[in-house]
């Protein structure tokens, strides 16, 4: 059976990237929400603070050490699956990775044992800017990630130098165009992840019997992030869209589903995009609101996809656009329920902490939407307008690309399983251990 090594070698790297992401997008915030933790400890003495905190921090260790373990794999496709990456931006790509892991990586494995462990060891003070530091060096690590992602959207400051690209200014190279965007999407991104998750995990203590001041906490401040984070996110995401426009229409075309220039474009809520007939099939839209929330002019004009030579595959990008945006709909609307709940009854319903156990991961489905988006919207270049993604593929076999497809796709489910349901399996633990608590303290008192 013959394979497609370009098809299976994208597919691959997808795959990882699509396990790797997850891990990141929860620790990058998950570090200042456990700063969040200490510090109210810290200044009001209550002991539900630092409960908290010893449960999360669990959580942000396995977290922690599983995006390490998939980020190795990625580091080598490099060199296995698109040596002409580094063939022709190397001198780009390679500082900023190597500014990641000088950086931020060892600011964030140096101190992560302090924070685990060392406690009882050093003065809270120690143990608190120690808590400080891992979150600041895995928020630095995503921004040089994000710097070198974003320059590969938008490159700026450099030259092509006999088919390398050579740095003429390091500035322009890291603060291109699209980082400012790219950066705060993706930081608020993890917030949300973050928030929901911990949301999630609380309201099943809860459901499950835990009446502890850490779970309830804890829950408190999931939900009331999340509600202040999605507008800030949905206000980002438009400003994002504004520069896409300007910088990679064709990705915006693809996103709206608009094949032919036109002005006053509807906004698609339902479309098959066809790619044989070049047009949507079912579509479903609100007239003009498209031009109106991207040229901020009802009877703007947008440019279609037929006005460019190469262009993105517009179903993909068009529907993980939309899931993305869904979810995060969804996210305003239980979080807002959530937080007047909250400040009406002082407490979740049933019903609401249910749902919130049933978005816990709803942070992960919508970054991997918006990821999808982002990536697959480059194609058919890996640095927009420089280097094609074919002009990348390294020499390997479909054969053998198919092979260690088929390893990684049953590795990482069986990984992915496992993490989901030492979750849950730790979140229910601590739960029994609340409910027995309590069930001593009350014997005691009678």
């Amino acid at each position: 059976m013959d394979f497609d090594p370009l098809v299976l070698a994208r597919m691959q790297f997808g795959a990882n990237i699509s396990f790797h992401i997850l891990f990141p997008t929860i620790n990058i915030a998950m570090g200042w929400v456990l700063l969040f933790f200490k510090l109210r400890y810290l200044k009001t003495g209550q002991q539900g603070w630092m409960d908290a905190y010893g449960f999360w921090v669990k959580i942000f260790a396995l977290s922690f050490a599983l995006g390490v373990v998939s980020g190795v794999t990625m580091s080598f496709q490099f060199g296995t699956n698109w040596p002409g990456y580094m063939q022709t931006v190397g001198n780009i790509a390679g500082p900023l990775l190597a500014y990641e892991i000088l950086t931020a990586f060892f600011l964030e494995a140096t101190f992560l044992g302090v924070m685990l462990f060392g406690r009882s060891r050093v003065s809270e003070r120690v143990h608190t800017w120690a808590t400080f530091l891992v979150a600041f060096g895995n928020t630095v690590s995503a921004f040089w990630i994000l710097a070198l992602n974003s320059w590969m959207q938008t490159p700026t400051g450099f030259e092509m130098v006999n088919g390398k690209a050579v740095v003429t200014s390091w500035l322009e190279v890291i603060f291109n165009p699209s980082l400012p965007y790219r950066l705060s999407h993706m930081l608020i991104a993890s917030g949300l992840t973050a928030s929901f998750l911990v949301a999630g995990l609380s309201a099943y203590r809860r459901l499950k019997g835990d009446r502890s001041d850490g779970a309830k906490l804890a829950l408190k401040t999931g939900v009331i992030t999340a509600a202040l984070l999605i507008p800030l996110q949905i206000f980002v995401g438009d400003m994002h869209g504004l520069n896409t426009f300007k910088h990679q229409p064709a990705k915006l075309a693809a996103i709206e589903g608009i094949w032919h220039t036109e002005k006053g474009a509807p906004l698609l809520l339902f479309a098959l995009p066809n790619a044989e007939t070049r047009q949507n099939d079912m579509a479903v839209g609100i007239p003009k609101l498209a031009s109106l929330i991207i040229t901020h002019d009802p009877n703007g004009e947008i440019r279609g996809l037929n006005e460019f030579a190469q262009h993105p595959p517009v179903g993909k990008v068009f529907w993980s656009f939309r899931v993305m945006a869904g979810v995060g709909a969804l996210m305003l609307l239980v979080s807002w329920l959530a937080c007047w709940q909250l400040r009406r009854r002082g407490q979740l319903a049933p019903l609401m902490l249910r749902a919130l156990v049933g978005m816990t991961f709803a942070g992960w489905v919508a970054t991997l939407a918006g990821w999808y988006v982002t990536e697959i919207g480059r194609q058919p270049w890996l640095v927009e307008g420089v280097l094609t993604t074919a002009q990348a593929a390294g020499p390997a076999t479909g054969g053998m690309v198919a092979s260690t497809l088929a390893m990684y796709l049953s590795l990482y489910l069986v990984l992915l399983s496992a993490y989901v349901s030492v979750l849950f399996y730790m979140a229910g633990k601590a739960a029994g251990q609340s409910g027995a608590d309590t069930a001593h303290l009350e014997e005691k008192l009678a």
